[in-house]
């Protein structure tokens, strides 16, 4: 008997999102797929569910509805507790690389499921590894689309496990 195929990974997905509870849900998925050491960058312009959408995503991690779930824009870093450690970050207002190495981001990575907001430009200084998700506002205004990329392996594993069944025909 022959071996299976394996399915190719999916190199980005585009997720449309047309209501705030797809939004949640997509957060619900993707909690069940991370672990400590895994890295999720979240772009997109202001306005585009960025917070809205870590909400989500720590709610389904285990952050209880009691704890305020907010951008940590001028704090930098708010830590949350959940069925893993959590560590979300802005990284807007850096100026460069140097002060993510004075903030501890290295050891930041080692024992927490780690959110970055606004980070693009900073990621060459802490490593191209896990998953970016890029919020948009399509141009008729409904909803949000994603755009779910793996940067590494990992990244690429995750991506698989959010990627929708393919049924053959």
């Amino acid at each position: 008997m022959p071996l299976p195929v394996p399915l190719p990974v999916p190199e980005a997905l585009t997720l449309e999102l047309p209501t705030r509870r797809a939004t949640r849900t997509l957060g619900k998925r993707l909690a069940a797929l991370l672990r400590p050491g895994d890295v999720v960058w979240l772009e997109g312009e202001l306005g585009a569910g960025k917070t809205f959408f870590a909400r989500g995503l720590f709610r389904a991690l285990g952050v209880s509805e009691a704890i305020p779930v907010t951008s940590p824009t001028f704090a930098l870093i708010h830590e949350h507790e959940g069925r893993v450690p959590i560590r979300h970050l802005d990284l807007y207002r850096l100026g460069d690389g140097s002060e993510l190495h004075e903030l501890g981001l290295d050891e930041m990575l080692e024992d927490a499921v780690v959110v970055i907001e606004w980070g693009a430009r900073l990621r060459e200084d802490i490593a191209e590894r896990g998953l970016e998700i890029a919020l948009e506002v399509p141009d008729d205004g409904r909803g949000r689309r994603a755009r779910v990329r793996g940067l590494d392996e990992r990244g690429h594993a995750i991506v698989a496990g959010l990627a929708p069944p393919t049924h053959a025909r």
